[in-house]
């Protein structure tokens, strides 16, 4: 008989996140247990690491350079299937539990992402994007990596803190836990964490989304309401 696997029971401290005009960021709790066959915990204790994974959008990104003076866009790559955000968080360094190729099979490291560039252009030039990429939505918060943010209590329980900036994507996103040993993955599991809007801005957001040519049309008759109305003041202050 094949021998018993262990088995990852992971939970989340918040199943949904609500983002409201105060708003500024929220932190995530991803805890849970390894159980052993038998309960029995080996002596060569295996590693812990999480992943929180946004929702995967297309993005098109923009390189600016001085013409003339003046700032502008002068080339630009497409990424087919990049996750609006990323976080990785792990109990040592990714590259101390596994090799480069199981790392990028499962997406274990921002240098493992798979961004799926558009095509058409020249290898340099998608690598030379591809860390532009990377370093925007690192600077922006949206992607992130902790080397030694999951901790291991008792070989059993983990527990790992990820960030999450005021700025978040709103979506479906999926938590992945890995347990590792010996330069494997020997068990993996997944959550869902939805992410949304509520009370005003998600009225605003639905109005937006299923009635686009009024709200556009309401967006211009204010704009145009309060641009005549500070005319007005600034007449009758001069």
């Amino acid at each position: 008989m094949a021998q018993a696997k262990p088995v990852l029971v992971p939970d989340i401290s918040a199943r949904s996140v609500e983002i409201r005009y105060s708003f500024t960021g929220a932190q995530l709790l991803l805890f849970g247990a390894i159980l052993y066959p038998g309960g029995r915990i080996p002596t060569d204790k295996a590693d812990i690491v999480v992943v929180l994974k946004g929702p995967v959008e297309p993005i098109i990104v923009r390189e600016k350079q001085k013409i003339a003076g003046i700032w502008m866009n002068a080339d630009s790559n497409r990424f087919r299937s990049a996750p609006s955000f990323y976080a990785v968080a792990s109990s040592r360094p990714v590259r101390e539990l596994v090799d480069e190729r199981t790392a990028a099979i499962y997406e274990l490291g921002l240098q493992d992402l798979q961004l799926s560039p558009g095509g058409g252009a020249l290898p340099e030039k998608e690598r030379r994007f591809e860390a532009g990429l990377l370093d925007l939505r690192r600077r922006s918060g949206l992607y992130a990596e902790h080397p030694n943010g999951v901790e291991i209590s008792e070989g059993v329980l983990y527990r790992a803190r990820i960030t999450i900036p005021s700025q978040v994507p709103v979506g479906t996103y999926t938590t992945e836990t890995f347990l590792i040993d010996d330069g494997k993955v020997i068990a993996a599991a997944t959550r869902d964490v939805q992410i949304g809007k509520a009370g005003f801005e998600r009225t605003v957001a639905l109005a937006a989304r299923q009635h686009g040519f009024l709200y556009g049309l309401a967006a211009v008759l204010m704009s145009l309401s309060l641009g005549w109305s500070a005319a007005m003041l600034f007449r009758r202050r001069v």
